[in-house]
């Protein structure tokens, strides 16, 4: 047994029992009780993991009393927004900012995000932290549009983000995604983009279960994704000295382990992969892959934790950290899968992380008190959640204004 095995099997009770409720076949709920644990002391890193190099997709956090409703601008609190990432990079992390988590097309307008990577570069600046910033189209409206406009919104929006100091990671875009009559759009836009990096940049492919506008992305036709590596991975061969890395979104283990082999050498992997990270981080002993996911913003000490074990060489431990947060993940990401930046910002809340459960565009709403009750218990039997006590308080307040007593 590893010694993280044994960290986790030496946890004791609380003394709390919730009476989760819980979603029966016939879609009737039932409650199911369940012993809340005591919290995992989980070591942590001197600085960033030397084996891989991991970046968490920070959420943010709506300020309380403001009118964060749907189609009103963000209003975010920016001491628990900026706190957050503060704790992400003491664990060794590095923030991948303004990314979907962030909320970006779902709540997080362009005006938003542009004040996020300011203040977060300023801070990460100041603390040493590794910081890489999401690149986007969104400062336009809905459309349509041409390509030229689609690469000026990106171009005003690369500056923005270089300026900083962050890196850069150029996101999957809903206008190119329109805008574009096959593969030579968007292999002559992403190239002409990349050829003007001042660093090496990310490139971001978000699969369509993450958001349907992207379906066909890179030319080829829905469902085609042979076709679709195809040019993605001459797009990088072709500009793989302005690319640091790629990073996949396509819930496809087979698929990334395929791709990171078709890669040119010095080009990274960034797993996307929530549902299948700890394989996929490890690797087969010739390739692997590094992170930039969103349920690290989640199982933060957990991730950080595994990633010391893996630079020493345990790759028992490695996943002994990792491996029982996968079905938490596979649980806030399951379908629909655009709404699991509900269950970041819901883990987050029970964590004490942010004054209530709200998030910007009124999202807290997507997903259902049952479907977070689960969330709950799953968190805590991966030893995720800093004060178990804190989050039961929290979950029953929660339940119980949905009605549910526990």
């Amino acid at each position: 047994m590893s010694a993280v095995s044994e960290r986790l099997a030496r946890r004791g009770l609380t003394g709390d029992v919730l009476r989760l409720p819980r979603r029966r076949p016939d879609g009737g709920v039932e409650l199911v009780e369940h012993a809340v644990s005591e919290p995992v002391d989980w070591e942590v890193p001197a600085g960033p993991a030397r084996s891989r190099t991991a970046f968490a997709a920070a959420h943010v956090v709506p300020r309380a009393g403001a009118e964060n409703v749907p189609g009103a601008p963000a209003d975010l609190d920016w001491d628990a927004t900026l706190a957050f990432r503060h704790r992400l990079w003491s664990l060794g992390l590095g923030v991948a900012e303004a990314m979907d988590t962030a909320q970006r097309g779902m709540g997080l307008d362009f005006a938003a995000t542009t004040e996020l990577v300011r203040r977060s570069a300023t801070e990460a600046a100041a603390v040493g932290g590794r910081i890489a910033a999401g690149v986007g189209t969104d400062q336009l409206g809905p459309g349509p549009h041409t390509l030229d406009e689609v690469r000026a919104a990106y171009e005003e929006q690369l500056a923005l983000v270089e300026d900083t100091g962050a890196q850069p990671i150029l996101m999957a875009s809903r206008h190119l995604a329109a805008a574009a009559s096959g593969p030579e759009d968007y292999l002559a836009l992403c190239s002409g983009l990349l050829a003007q990096v001042r660093r090496p940049a990310v490139l971001h492919w978000l699969g369509e279960v993450f958001d349907p506008a992207l379906a066909g992305y890179w030319g080829s036709r829905p469902g085609d994704v042979a076709a679709a590596t195809d040019t993605f991975v001459d797009l990088v061969r072709a500009n793989a000295e302005h690319v640091d890395g790629v990073k996949v979104s396509l819930l496809d283990a087979e698929h990334e382990k395929d791709l990171r082999r078709r890669l040119p050498p010095g080009v990274r992997l960034y797993t996307g992969d929530d549902f299948n990270y700890p394989e996929l981080v490890q690797g087969d002993g010739e390739h692997h892959s590094d992170a930039l996911l969103g349920i690290f913003a989640g199982i933060a000490p957990a991730a950080a934790a595994a990633l010391v074990r893996l630079d020493a060489g345990d790759v028992a431990g490695f996943r002994s950290a990792l491996d029982p947060t996968v079905p938490l993940a596979r649980h806030v990401f399951g379908a629909p899968t655009p709404y699991y930046k509900a269950g970041i910002a819901f883990l987050n809340f029970l964590d004490g992380r942010q004054p209530g459960y709200a998030m910007v565009g009124g999202l807290h709403s997507a997903r259902s008190a049952v479907h977070q009750a689960e969330t709950f218990r799953l968190a805590d039997e991966a030893g995720v959640l800093s004060d178990p006590a804190l989050a039961a308080r929290r979950l029953r307040d929660y339940l119980a204004v949905h009605g549910l007593e526990v």
